[in-house]
C-alpha cells in the first residue's frame, strides 16, 4: 500500500472572518482506509467539500493531485467522473422512488436517449448483491430502514465506478448491527482495491478498521497516525483532537430528584402513511423533577415517534392516550400549545426540523420564543442580538458572528444552536432526541455537561439515544422500547448493556 492515490497539499479555505483550513496536506494510498477525525469545526467536511468540488477551484488555496495528476474540479460530477464519490451524513434519497430509480438518478441507464428500465433493474439487483441487500430493485426508499437506505447510498457509489469513496459519519444514524455491516463492507472494498476516506465521531469504529487516521485542529493538520505498524488508542486520538487528555467522558452529578412532571398514560400512535399499523403501542412513563431519564432501543423501536407525537401531535395520526404535565391534563395538540405547556423537543433530525438553515445563528436561536425579545409585535433587535450572543457563549459556538447563515457551520455546531433555540423557550421539560448525534467527545462532554446543569434546575429531561454508553453515563433511570412497546425500565444503577440488549432482544 504504498502508491499514493490522493495527495492534497497546502490547502487553505476561508469563509467570511473564519479561516477553515489552513495549509493542509492530507494523502491517501491506494486500497486503505484512512480515517478523518477532529472537533466539530475543525474542518474535516470542508475539506472533503474541496476535494469533491463543492467549493470548486479557484475557490481555495492549494492543490489536488489524483492518481498521478492536478484536478481542478469545479463541480461534483467532475470528481464523479473521476471517481471520486462522496456519501454526506445526511443521505440525498428521494423517498418515493424505488431504490433502482435512486441508484441511478443523474446517471440513469439509457439506449437512444430513453432509459432502459430493464437495465436499470438488472444492474441495481447486482448492485445490491455486492451491499449485501436484498431488497428488491422496486422497493420505495421510503418503506425501508435507514440502515438499508446508507447501503443504498454505497450501491449508488458504486454505480459510478467509484475508486475513492468518501464516508461523513457513515454510521451516525445507525444501530450496531447495522454499523457493523457497513464497517465489514469497507474492509471488503479494501481487498477489492477501493480507498475509502471515513468521517467518524465513533472512535472504537476508527481504531478497528482504519489503516491511517489524520487528525484535524481548528482547520490544521496536527498529525497522521500509521494504524498498521503502530499500536493506536483512543486516548491518543482524543489527545490529538482536542489538545490535551480527555479525563472522564460523563460529568459528575448529584441527582436531586423531585416530584412527577410528567406523566404519559396509554399512548398510542398509528403510522401516517400506513394506518393501520401501530408504531407506538400503549406507552406509560413517568418523569420527575430534576431527573435525566433515559429511553435505549433499536432504530424503528418507536422512540422518536414517541417523543414527535408527544410534541405538539408532529407525528402520527390517531393519537390516543393522557399527558398529564405538573398534576394536571396538558394539551398538546399542536406545537405551540406543547410550547406553552412547557415542553421542548430537539430533534434527531436538526436540519429538517431544527433549524432555518438560511437564517442566521440569531434568528434560530430566538424563534421558539420571539415573545421574550418583542416588543409587542415588533422585535426588539438589540435585546435579540444581546440574547443570541449569550446563547452562543453558553454553548461555546464555533461561528464567526450569531450573523453568520446557519448553513455555514459544522454539524456539531449547528446542534448546539439547536439545542440553544429550544432553551431560550424556557422549557420545564426537554426532550433531546439523539443529542450528541455527530459531535465530538469534547463537545459532548460539554452537551452533558448542560443536561446536568437543567436537571440541577429542576427541570426534566429525557434523552433518546442509540449509543448504550451513554444513557448509561447519563441517566437516572432507563426504560427500553422494542417494536413500539415499553419492554423494560431500570434505575441507571441496575443497568448494563448486556441487561437492556436482552430487553430490546
Amino acid at each position: 500500500m504504498s502508491d499514493v492515490i490522493l495527495s492534497m497539499r497546502g490547502i487553505t479555505k476561508t469563509f467570511p472572518g473564519v479561516r477553515a483550513l489552513s495549509d493542509v496536506n492530507f494523502d491517501v494510498r491506494q486500497g486503505e482506509i484512512h480515517a478523518l477525525v477532529g472537533e466539530n469545526g475543525a474542518g474535516k467536511s470542508t475539506l472533503m467539500k474541496v476535494l469533491s468540488g463543492i467549493y470548486p477551484h479557484g475557490d481555495y488555496e492549494g492543490r489536488i493531485i489524483y492518481e498521478g495528476r492536478e484536478c481542478r474540479f469545479r463541480e461534483i460530477t467532475d470528481s464523479e467522473k473521476a471517481g471520486i464519490v462522496i456519501i454526506h451524513q445526511e443521505l440525498a434519497l428521494i423517498p418515493f422512488l424505488s431504490i433502482a430509480e435512486n441508484i441511478f438518478l443523474g446517471n440513469e441507464r439509457r439506449t437512444l436517449g430513453v432509459i432502459d428500465w430493464h437495465a436499470t433493474r438488472t444492474e441495481a439487483q447486482t448492485l445490491l448483491g455486492t451491499v449485501g441487500l436484498a431488497e428488491s430493485p422496486d422497493a420505495l426508499i421510503t418503506n425501508i430502514g435507514v440502515g438499508k437506505q446508507q447501503l443504498v447510498e454505497i450501491a449508488k457509489a458504486l454505480s459510478k465506478e467509484v475508486k475513492l469513496l468518501i464516508l461523513d459519519e457513515p454510521t451516525a444514524t445507525l444501530n450496531e448491527k447495522d454499523s457493523d455491516k457497513l464497517l465489514k463492507l469497507l474492509l471488503r472494498f479494501k481487498e477489492q482495491g477501493i480507498s475509502s476516506i471515513l468521517i467518524s465521531h465513533k472512535l472504537n469504529e476508527v481504531e478497528r478498521v482504519a489503516d491511517s487516521i489524520t487528525i484535524l485542529r481548528d482547520g490544521e493538520a496536527i498529525e497522521t497516525l500509521d494504524c498498521v505498524s503502530g499500536e493506536i488508542n483512543e486516548d491518543q486520538i482524543i489527545r490529538g483532537m482536542v489538545g490535551r487528555d480527555l479525563t472522564q467522558r460523563f460529568p459528575k452529578r448529584r441527582a436531586t430528584i423531585g416530584e412527577v412532571i410528567l406523566e404519559v398514560r396509554d399512548w398510542n400512535v398509528h403510522h401516517p402513511l400506513h394506518e393501520d399499523r401501530i408504531v407506538v403501542d400503549n406507552v406509560n412513563l413517568t418523569l420527575r423533577r430534576g431527573e435525566v431519564l433515559g429511553i435505549a432501543g433499536l432504530m424503528g423501536s418507536g422512540r422518536t415517534e414517541l417523543a414527535m407525537s408527544l410534541f405538539g401531535r408532529s407525528y402520527g395520526i390517531n393519537i390516543t392516550g393522557q399527558a398529564v404535565i405538573k398534576g394536571n391534563e396538558a394539551d398538546l395538540g399542536t406545537v405551540g400549545k406543547a410550547i406553552k405547556s412547557g415542553l421542548a423537543y430537539v430533534t434527531e433530525d436538526r436540519k429538517t426540523y431544527g433549524l432555518v438553515l438560511d437564517e442566521d445563528v440569531k434568528n434560530n436561536i430566538t424563534l421558539a420564543n420571539l415573545e421574550a425579545v418583542s416588543n409587542g409585535p415588533v422585535i426588539d433587535q438589540n435585546r435579540e442580538i444581546q440574547c443570541a450572543n449569550e446563547s452562543k457563549d453558553a454553548f461555546n459556538i464555533k461561528c464567526s458572528s450569531i450573523l453568520q447563515k446557519t448553513l455555514n457551520l459544522s454539524g456539531g455546531n449547528q446542534q448546539k444552536v439547536v439545542l440553544g433555540k429550544w432553551l431560550f423557550a424556557k422549557p420545564d421539560i426537554l426532550i433531546l432526541d439523539e443529542p450528541t448525534r455527530g459531535i465530538d467527545v469534547g463537545a459532548k462532554f460539554e452537551i452533558y455537561s448542560i443536561i446536568n446543569r437543567l436537571a440541577e434546575e429542576g427541570k426534566g429531561v429525557v434523552v433518546i439515544s442509540s449509543e448504550l454508553p451513554e444513557i448509561l453515563g447519563l441517566c437516572d433511570r432507563i426504560y427500553v422500547m422494542s417494536e413500539g412497546r415499553m419492554v423494560g425500565e431500570m434505575d441507571a444503577a441496575d443497568a448494563s448493556q448486556e441487561k437492556i440488549m436482552r430487553h430490546i432482544l
